[in-house]
């Protein structure tokens, strides 16, 4: 099942612009204390359990080390109705590679 997409150079763009995007980051707590954008970390096992967290009313970008965990969670919360959630294509690595070198890759 394919699932909504953004380019890094994208949510580059949206967030230089002031849009209000909610970063979700689905890794594991060491790896976004290793290398992180500054999204909002609920691990992705966590997540079922709190979405009252999350805000259904503004975009969704989920992100991850490369992309299959990002894409899981935006299946997930399109399960469960949210509407506007989007994954970041390459996660954290394309991010690093394409807008921001200075992000740590591991």
């Amino acid at each position: 099942m394919s699932v909504p997409e953004i380019r890094a150079e994208e949510l580059k763009r949206r967030l230089d612009a002031g849009e209000n995007l909610y970063l979700l980051d689905v890794r594991n707590e060491d790896e976004y204390e290793t290398s992180n954008i500054g999204g909002h970390l609920i691990p992705l096992p966590e997540l079922a359990g709190r979405l009252s967290e999350l805000d259904s009313s503004r975009e969704i970008v989920a992100l991850c080390k490369m992309g299959p965990r990002g894409a899981k969670a935006v299946q997930l919360l399109n399960k469960v109705g949210f509407t506007k959630v989007r994954n970041l294509t390459g996660g954290i690595h394309a991010w690093s590679d394409r807008v921001d070198h200075s992000v740590k890759k591991y």
